[in-house]
């Protein structure tokens, strides 16, 4: 998994970081990992969405690195080019020629159509071409050119097992990178508790600083009309009208 993920970046820092970040993904949802049908797949699809995440090259340490850094030997030329690649190019050509998932599986992981999954593969196939004419892809048909590249690629990523790619530092052994992954489990449910419990005493404080009752706003006065009184035809009877010529302003409202 770090040589598929060095051969993706061609950065050996970073592929060991990726390999460390899948893994530990896998150990935090384990029970989901362990019912997944390809659990080695999902593995593989954690490892190559952190290694060709763009926001790597912010990092201070990859920026500081500037161009990936390759081995100097016979297969720098074709580290080169696979690295050269768009990043959609390089994963479908390393699943398909690189590890012999077929057309459908690997659209299946690279989460694509079956279509667009050929278009890529053919196209990282006619850039290799043209960049490397000494592999002799140029006018074959796309099953003898993925032939060559399968035993090209399986060069690459196979070798001595304590041959760690560029680092002279063998990859982690599994009791590492589970206990690891267990740190870092622990760490992730000590925050979510933290801010669990810090949301749950701003809530409280808000509540005891808040009011206890409603008060309502103030209603401001009213102009009222005086009413008058008209004298009739009969006395005894007292009519009281409203007009709004003759309705006057209380003092307080004036």
């Amino acid at each position: 998994m770090t040589r598929q993920a060095y051969l993706l970046t061609g950065r050996p820092r970073l592929a060991r970081r990726a390999v460390r970040r899948g893994f530990h993904l896998a150990w935090q949802r384990w029970p989901e990992v362990a019912v997944a049908p390809d659990p080695a797949g999902w593995v593989r699809t954690a490892v190559y969405d952190h290694a060709l995440r763009p926001w790597h090259r912010l990092l201070p340490e990859e920026r500081a690195a500037g161009r990936p850094t390759l081995p100097d030997d016979a297969d720098r030329a074709l580290r080169q080019a696979l690295t050269a690649l768009p990043a959609p190019y390089r994963r479908v050509l390393l699943l398909h020629d690189g590890l012999g998932l077929g057309l459908s599986a690997t659209a299946a992981e690279v989460e694509a159509s079956t279509r667009a999954t050929a278009g890529r593969l053919t196209h990282a196939r006619d850039l290799l071409a043209a960049r490397l004419p000494e592999l002799g892809l140029a006018g074959q048909p796309p099953a003898r050119q993925g032939a060559i590249l399968r035993d090209q690629l399986a060069a690459l990523l196979t070798g001595p097992a304590d041959d760690g790619p560029a680092t002279g530092e063998p990859p982690p052994t599994g009791a590492q990178v589970r206990a690891g992954g267990e740190r870092s489990a622990r760490r992730t449910t000590r925050a979510a508790f933290g801010l669990t419990g810090l949301f749950a005493l701003v809530t409280l404080s808000v509540a005891v600083a808040a009011p206890d009752h409603y008060a309502a706003p103030p209603v401001p006065p009213v102009a009222k009309a005086p009413a008058t009184r008209h004298a009739g035809p009969d006395t005894n009877r007292s009519v009281h009208r409203t007009h709004p010529n003759q309705a006057r302003l209380l003092p307080e409202v004036r």
